[in-house]
């Protein structure tokens, strides 16, 4: 038996552009091509692979369909937190060469701006295509290939899908309180103390929800160490064998040229 639940899946975007390719991968080889793409981006901290990197990405997303202004709708969080990480860096990075501004513990220098621009570019480069990949992904079909394909046990796919579900109704149970504490008039003053109390009451629904879910799980089934059928069979295919080269490719271009360049400079040394 499956898990086989229909509401709309949490995260994905009705209005989305079909991205032709994409759609057509399984979810677990979309996990596995991120792993593939960016893990030797980790292991090297110069500005050049990742500029590489990041360049091919955008030119692949944009033949993919995906607009500028999807770009930013999907991936803001990962647009604001690279040029913090980067001001970060140029701040307390590396001191090394010229120095032109200094203050206490924070000082400007050519090698603290290079580790700047290196580490903003590298967070693009390596979130924007987890965000991108899993654009439009329904957890259903990801707990189906993580637990068919990846053949993690199923009690804990099953799990962690209906906790997912349940976090779209955490959004509505908030609203719901914030409305009905207006309409008792105690939802206008007290930021401060309205939400710690909201988040409270919010943590013992949870907990509740939690508690019954699980035992109606166990009732149907779901904790079994029998072998289980699916109602939908996860595969892969000749589309997912692609996306995995274009991963392997875009990391060993960016590294290949970097090494070429005489940039490559490993996290360990």
């Amino acid at each position: 038996m499956s898990a086989q639940l229909t509401e709309p899946a949490v995260g994905m975007l009705p209005d989305a552009p079909r991205l032709r390719f994409i759609d057509g991968v399984n979810p677990v080889t979309r996990l596995a091509a991120v792993m593939v793409l960016t893990t030797p981006l980790l292991l090297t901290v110069d500005w050049l692979s990742a500029a590489v990197a990041l360049g091919i990405q955008l030119v692949l997303f944009a033949l993919a369909g995906v607009t500028p202004r999807l770009l930013v709708a999907r991936t803001w969080p990962i647009l604001i937190a690279a040029p913090i990480a980067g001001v970060s860096m140029l701040l307390y990075g590396r001191p090394e060469g010229t120095e032109y501004w200094s203050f206490w513990l924070a000082s400007i220098t050519d090698g603290s701006i290079e580790l700047a621009v290196a580490v903003t570019v590298r967070v693009l480069a390596i979130g924007l295509p987890a965000a991108l990949l899993f654009l439009r992904v329904d957890p259903t079909d990801l707990a189906d290939g993580l637990a068919q394909i990846a053949h993690l046990p199923a009690r804990f796919v099953l799990g962690a899908l209906a906790a997912t579900r349940l976090v779209g109704l955490f959004v509505e149970d908030w609203r719901a309180m914030a409305l009905s504490r207006r309409a008792r008039g105690i939802g206008d003053h007290g930021a401060v103390r309205r939400v710690a109390t909201m988040a409270f009451a919010l943590l013992v629904l949870a907990i509740r929800r939690g508690s019954k879910l699980a035992t109606a799980m166990e009732a149907r089934g779901f904790g079994s160490d029998i072998p289980r059928t699916w109602a939908r069979q996860s595969r892969v295919g000749a589309s997912d064998a692609v996306l995995l080269v274009i991963a392997a490719v875009i990391a060993a271009t960016s590294i290949a040229i970097a090494v070429w360049a005489g940039t490559f400079h490993p996290v360990w040394a």
